[in-house]
C-alpha cells in the first residue's frame, strides 16, 4: 500500500497500491479485499467493496491507472515535447479504452449496484470523454511523476470501474482495449476541459460526448456487440458470463424494493 486517506462518505477510504505489472496488481486486489474483510470482521465491523452501498453519498469506485514500459523498464507514455506531456502511444492507448468504453462496463462494473454510482453529481464519471483539467470525464491524465531512480511516468486514469469487479478480468480488458488503440493507431477526440456535468445536452452532442451505460443490461448489450472484449474472455467463458449476468438482471427486475414499496403501497 502506498498511501490512504478518508473519502467524502461516511467510514469510507481511498486506498493506493503501488505500482507493479497487472497480474501482481490483480493479486494484490484480491489479497487486500480478503485482509480487510477478515480483519474488520475480527472486529465486529463489516467492510464492503460494493460499488454504492449508500444512497445520497458518494459510491466506491476502484480507479485502474495504467501506463506501459518498454523492454528496457522506460515509460513510453510521456513526451516532453507534446504540449500535455503525452506520447502518440499514450494518445493511441487512451483511444482505444474510448472506443471499447461501452464494451468494458459488464466486466469493470458487474453488478446492477454498480450502475447506482454512475449517476451524475457523485464524482463518478458518466461521459465518454478525457480530460487533463478536471475530473468528470471516463479518463483523466494525471500530472507526471518521477521514479525513484529519476525517470519521468506518465499514466492514464480509467475512472469507471468498481471493486466489485474481477480485476483479472478487468485489466485484461483495459489492456487490450488501450493496446488496440496503439496497433490501429486510433487518435482519440479533443480533450474536454469543461465540466460535463454542466453542460446542456446539447453542448455534449455538439463536442459528440456520448454516455456511459445506464445499467446492467446496457452493458451487457455493448459487450455483446464488441467482437475485441469478448474475444480476450474467450468464446466458452463470454457466453457462459453474458447468460449469468443476463439471469442477474432478469432476477432483479422481477424483485420489489423497498423503494417501490414505500413510493407506491399507499398511494396506490
Amino acid at each position: 500500500i502506498e498511501a490512504s486517506h478518508h473519502e467524502v462518505a461516511p467510514a469510507q477510504h481511498e486506498i493506493d497500491f503501488k505500482y507493479t505489472d497487472a497480474l501482481h496488481t490483480a493479486d494484490n486486489i484480491e489479497t487486500f479485499k480478503l485482509v480487510v474483510k477478515s480483519i474488520a470482521k475480527r472486529h465486529g465491523l463489516h467492510a464492503s467493496f460494493m460499488p454504492k452501498p449508500v444512497y445520497g453519498v458518494p459510491g466506491s469506485g476502484m480507479h485502474i491507472n495504467m501506463s506501459l514500459d518498454d523492454q528496457d523498464g522506460n515509460n513510453i507514455f510521456g513526451d516532453p515535447n507534446d504540449e500535455n506531456g503525452l506520447s502518440k502511444e499514450a494518445y493511441y492507448f487512451l483511444a482505444g479504452l474510448l472506443k471499447h468504453a461501452k464494451g468494458l462496463m459488464a466486466l469493470t462494473n458487474p453488478l446492477v449496484n454498480s450502475y447506482k454510482r454512475l449517476v451524475p453529481g457523485y464524482e463518478a464519471p458518466v461521459y465518454i470523454a478525457w480530460s487533463l483539467k478536471n475530473r468528470s470525464p471516463l479518463i483523466r491524465i494525471p500530472a507526471q511523476a518521477s521514479t525513484e531512480q529519476g525517470r519521468v511516468t506518465q499514466r492514464v486514469e480509467l475512472r469507471s470501474p468498481d471493486s466489485a469487479a474481477n480485476p483479472y478480468l478487468a485489466l485484461a480488458v483495459c489492456l487490450a482495449a488501450g493496446l488496440d488503440g496503439i496497433r490501429n493507431h486510433i487518435d482519440p477526440p479533443a480533450s474536454v476541459d469543461g465540466n460535463i456535468f454542466e453542460m446542456s445536452d446539447e453542448e455534449r452532442r455538439s463536442q459528440k460526448i456520448e454516455c456511459l451505460p445506464e445499467n446492467l443490461m446496457e452493458a451487457i448489450d455493448a459487450l455483446e456487440k464488441d467482437p475485441l472484449i469478448c474475444g480476450v474472455l474467450g468464446s466458452h467463458i463470454c457466453k457462459r458470463y453474458i447468460e449469468a449476468k443476463k439471469e442477474e438482471w432478469k432476477d432483479y427486475c422481477a424483485a420489489v424494493s423497498n423503494w417501490e414499496i414505500d413510493r407506491y403501497l399507499v398511494n396506490i
